[in-house]
């Protein structure tokens, strides 16, 4: 069962790690990080100035061997720490260093599992002592790790094949400071662009990571989702099991399926019909459930070959969008299928975009961004995503604004989190060349449709 951010099966039982717990440990983690970013740098001054140059502190400091050393650190931590290098790879990758970004972007997939003493000091302190009785087989080798959490496959006594993710220890005791740390530790050491405002990205990490902590949370949106999609037999979801399931393990039903980038190889019909699902489903969660689960992970997708069933995974990361933020999205979309940018412009304002004070010409060229990634839609017939430039053409233009000292603000998180949705449903659909008739699906969705009542918001 996939974790929070692509999971990875774990490379061997040696690798295994134990998570540093408390907050004197990991901190620790992070000064024996910076000891060896200032190392490092110390090494690569001598061998610079033996050949003759007169290196700059900037280059010093970014090298491929501070990054690595920062993501191994990293990786080690876990947790907050570890999804902090997550989220920067993935929402400032094209600013970054390349050495830094391509580094960092290794925190995506790799994760070392826990061992088994602390797995079972954790299911021991959330199941109690014992609960071993209850199962005829439980694995430590975990299916699969990730930041917050690994998989392991159980089977109980009274006959349930489940899927048991468990919580690293400390997690949601360090998110705030690991987080504050971190950024830090990326300020102070060079690793980070000094223009680059990240602070509404921490509040950010900082709520994503509370809400993908509580998996009581989770599970209730595991049930909901059920709920939403009970009339919609294309897709299926594992089964909760609450008796198993605390703030920090949950239990679910094992589900089978391949995974979904696998459908790179199948018939064009079959890549086009589970993207057009992905799509639907999408434009549904905002515009009808108002509820969105925000993460674009493939790993969160499988897909059943005897059923043809899209199989949908992990909702730790599942947002309520409020009924105002829907509709000017909802207008935003009209206006840009309509060419109408003036509506756009009254949308994009409501979104939070920019705001009066914004020059006109930072407000054009996030219009223009607005109408290259909406332009899918704008088409008549399939879009043919296998031959599409449209993400090169998207990031060339976030570099261009991005580097524009006289602009650096940041949207909402929830206008984020829909645009990294979005950016990976297009990235799905450009591995797998489907060609999928947004246009169409568009027009159904972006009409006034019967509400949802909305929950948890």
């Amino acid at each position: 069962m996939p974790d929070d951010s692509t999971p990875a099966p774990p490379k061997s039982p040696a690798s295994t790690l134990a998570v540093p717990g408390g907050r004197g440990a990991r901190l620790a983690r992070l000064g024996w990080m910076a000891t060896g970013i200032a190392g490092g740098m110390v090494a690569e001054g001598a061998r610079q100035l033996a050949q003759g140059n007169r290196p700059k502190l900037s280059d010093l400091l970014l090298t491929p061997g501070n990054a690595r050393r920062v993501a191994d650190q990293l990786a080690k931590l876990r947790g907050a720490a570890m999804k902090v290098g997550q989220l920067v790879s993935m929402e400032s990758g094209d600013l970054l260093p390349p050495a830094l970004a391509e580094i960092l972007g290794r925190l995506r997939s790799d994760a070392r599992a826990m061992p088994k003493a602390q797995v079972k000091g954790v299911l021991d302190a959330q199941w109690g002592k014992g609960w071993e009785k209850r199962f005829t087989h439980f694995s430590y080798t975990p299916m699969a790790a990730a930041s917050i959490g690994q998989v392991h496959r159980a089977q109980t006594k009274d006959g349930r094949d489940l899927a048991i993710k468990i919580q690293y220890p400390g997690v949601v005791e360090s998110i705030d400071s690991d987080v504050d740390n971190v950024a830090a530790l990326f300020r102070m050491s060079g690793l980070m662009p000094k223009e680059m405002d990240i602070k509404p990205l921490l509040r950010d990490a900082k709520r994503q990571l509370h809400d993908e902590a509580d998996y009581l949370r989770e599970a209730g949106y595991l049930s909901r989702y059920g709920e939403l999609l009970a009339d919609a037999p294309d897709y299926a979801l594992p089964q909760l099991h609450a008796d198993l399931t605390t703030a920090r393990v949950l239990a679910m039903s094992v589900v089978g399926g391949v995974p979904i980038e696998t459908l790179a190889d199948a018939p064009q019909d079959e890549r086009d019909r589970v993207m057009t699902l992905l799509f639907a489903l999408l434009l549904r969660e905002l515009f009808e459930f108002r509820l969105v689960q925000t993460d674009p992970n493939f790993a969160n997708y499988r897909f059943d070959t005897d059923t043809r069933q899209l199989i949908l995974l992990d909702f730790g990361a599942t947002r309520p969008y409020k009924a105002t933020m829907a509709n000017e999205f909802r207008r935003l979309m009209k206006g840009a299928m309509a060419g109408d940018r003036a509506m756009m412009d009254t949308a994009a304002m409501a979104i939070g975009y920019y705001d009066a004070t914004t020059q006109d010409h930072h407000r054009q060229t996030i219009l223009d961004m607005g109408e290259l990634a909406i332009e899918p839609f704008t088409l008549e017939g399939p879009y043919d995503f296998g031959t599409s430039d449209v993400l090169p053409r998207l990031r060339a233009r976030g570099i261009e604004l991005g580097l524009d000292r006289d602009f650096w603000q940041l949207p909402p998180s929830d206008a984020m989190l829909l645009q990294r949705k979005f950016g990976g449903l297009y990235l799905l659909a450009i591995r797998l060349k489907a060609r999928v008739d947004l246009q169409k699906l568009a027009q159904t969705r972006l009409r006034a449709p019967r509400l949802v009542p909305a929950q948890r918001q």
